[in-house]
């Protein structure tokens, strides 16, 4: 989901992890070159941090990983320097890639994933000093963004399927996030969706979908500790 709701994404490899998987859920994993091919594509909103990306089959994450790597090294280039603003700026790139994966092995390993690139980054650029509440943050926001779920059905998976949310982390005053819960179809059903993109941070027309709810302002090392819903 990039501001204008990149939705084109994939997966490991070019290979199977088993032919009853490919029979299955259709899961063929596609290799590194050709996902830095599609993704130079539109290179430009790789690079820039706050642009949201969703692989509606996510997989084990190979788009989504090359996309935060892109995302941390800017992170790295701007505020190396400053461990704050590398920390809040490291949390809005995680926070902007979103994933769904309808196979929980998936959803799982992906998330760990992500996780490891942030936290080998942060590790490079701060050594002893890194703070784990910013951690905490990032699993928190990794925890809501890659989900188990359908993008067909638009529903989780499990026994008790639910209606796939997602949450919108909009920073605010500095180390402040805003977050809103929106449901997947209701981001989709809206015709506007067709014209106009979601998010956007460049102060074009944009369509706003009705949250499902809101937070109050919560600084961004604390997020996995605000009210749950």
């Amino acid at each position: 989901m990039t501001n204008n709701v990149d939705m084109s994404l994939a997966k490991q490899e070019n290979q199977v992890v088993s032919k009853q998987r490919v029979t299955d859920h259709g899961e063929v994993l596609t290799g590194r070159r050709e996902v830095n091919a599609m993704l130079d594509l539109v290179k430009q909103e790789t690079e820039r941090i706050e642009s949201r990306f969703l692989e509606p089959a996510c997989g084990t994450g190979n788009f989504l990983t090359e996309i935060l790597e892109r995302k941390l090294r800017v992170v790295e280039a701007r505020y190396g320097k400053s461990q704050l603003e590398y920390e809040r700026n490291a949390v809005l790139a995680v926070s902007s890639i979103y994933g769904i994966d309808i196979l929980e092995d998936n959803v799982q390993h992906c998330r760990q994933r992500l996780f490891g690139i942030f936290d080998l980054n942060y590790l490079h650029s701060f050594k002893n000093k890194t703070n784990d509440n910013c951690r905490k943050s990032i699993r928190y926001i990794l925890e809501r963004n890659i989900i188990h779920g359908d993008a067909l059905s638009l529903k989780t998976v499990g026994d008790n399927p639910k209606p796939i949310v997602f949450s919108e982390w909009s920073p605010v005053n500095g180390s402040m996030l805003k977050r809103r819960d929106f449901t997947f179809h209701g981001l989709l059903e809206h015709a506007a969706m067709k014209e106009l993109p979601l998010f956007s941070d460049l102060g074009e027309d944009v369509f706003i979908p009705t949250p499902l709810k809101e937070y109050p302002l919560t600084h961004f090392l604390e997020v996995a500790d605000a009210e749950q819903p």
